[in-house]
């Protein structure tokens, strides 16, 4: 399950924010998570209560926000979204479309005290 490796890469993350920030604790993790990530929120969510433990994020609230998976289809020319690789084109029904967003995950922003 890779989820978890990423959950520890979040801890690490906001940790690293909160002690520059001069912070006792994390409350809140908001994460930005593209729908062709293939990271499935409710696992890393159970990763994230998991790993913080100890840390300076036990506890802390994850708030996951999904955004939609974007493509460019060279059949009609135009941005769509898409919610799965392999999915066609919602407008015109061709497959020839070319991922340009939603594959990435990353720490919108954090809450400390």
């Amino acid at each position: 399950m890779h989820e978890m490796a990423l959950a520890e890469s979040v801890v690490r993350i906001v940790e690293d924010h909160a002690r520059k920030a001069g912070a006792a604790r994390v409350a809140l993790v908001r994460l930005e998570i593209g729908a062709l990530s293939h990271v499935e929120p409710s696992a890393l969510s159970f990763s994230f209560e998991a790993v913080s433990q100890g840390s300076m994020a036990e506890g802390a609230k994850m708030v996951i926000e999904r955004t939609p998976g974007q493509a460019w289809c060279h059949d009609c020319m135009k941005p769509i979204e898409i919610d799965r690789l392999g999915t066609p084109c919602p407008t015109c029904g061709g497959y020839k479309v070319q991922v340009t967003g939603g594959e990435e995950m990353r720490v919108k922003d954090m809450e400390v005290d």
